[in-house]
């Protein structure tokens, strides 16, 4: 991606209040330490949208719908929404083996593995809570699609989760196996829903970015 030129066709709704964008894989959210990882969604996005802030994260590899607010008023609103559980994400994934269970729960608390950063781990004594619905779309031959539906939003819960449950999502250089990697270019993990409030109508609104894999 040119960091002079943003993308065109990336901003999937915008107005005066908030503007939400279809992130790209392998784009970081917000400005890493080091120089060469300056370019995020931010520095994109600021060059049409001068005073967007960051509400919530994804992950890098994650690609997928982010929400920005323009204004303090509307980040205040859609962060007190985050917190609050108020917001409903659904994601999509390719997670490698056979699922014989059509949906589940997945309740495995978690924290940070700090002799591994920036790998979590899960952790029943120290770790916070997380939980994970997930429902089956398609069984392959060796690879599944699954709906994942974080109830909490821990850094790497969906790619974790899924990992503890024996079935790691392609393309994670993370927690998935070497076969689960090497054939894929990404990571197999999107961001294609997202319902919330809007800050100023209060009217609910639910935005949909179908990923390109499935």
């Amino acid at each position: 991606m040119n960091k002079t030129q943003p993308p065109t066709d990336w901003i999937l709704y915008a107005d005066e209040h908030l503007v939400i964008v279809n992130k790209p894989s392998g784009l970081l959210s917000v400005p890493g330490k080091s120089e060469q990882n300056k370019e995020c969604v931010l520095t994109h996005l600021h060059q049409t949208h001068p005073s967007a802030l960051i509400v919530h994260r994804l992950d890098m590899d994650t690609s997928g719908i982010m929400l920005l607010a323009l204004n303090k008023q509307a980040h205040r609103s859609l962060s007190i929404q985050f917190q609050d559980r108020q917001v409903n994400k659904k994601y999509y994934a390719l997670c490698a083996g056979k699922l014989l269970a059509d949906e589940g729960y997945i309740q495995l608390p978690m924290r940070c593995d700090w002799d591994r950063r920036p790998k979590q781990m899960i952790d029943f004594i120290h770790g916070r809570s997380a939980q994970t619905l997930w429902q089956k779309i398609i069984q392959f031959d060796d690879y599944f699609s699954v709906e994942l539906s974080p109830i909490t939003g821990r850094s790497h819960q969906l790619r974790l989760h899924m990992k503890s449950l024996g079935h790691p999502i392609l393309g994670d250089n993370l927690y998935a196996d070497s076969l689960s990697v090497a054939n894929y270019s990404r990571l197999m993990l999107h961001a294609g829903e997202l319902e919330f409030s809007h800050p100023e109508t209060h009217q609910r609104m639910k935005i949909k970015s179908p990923p390109e894999f499935l």
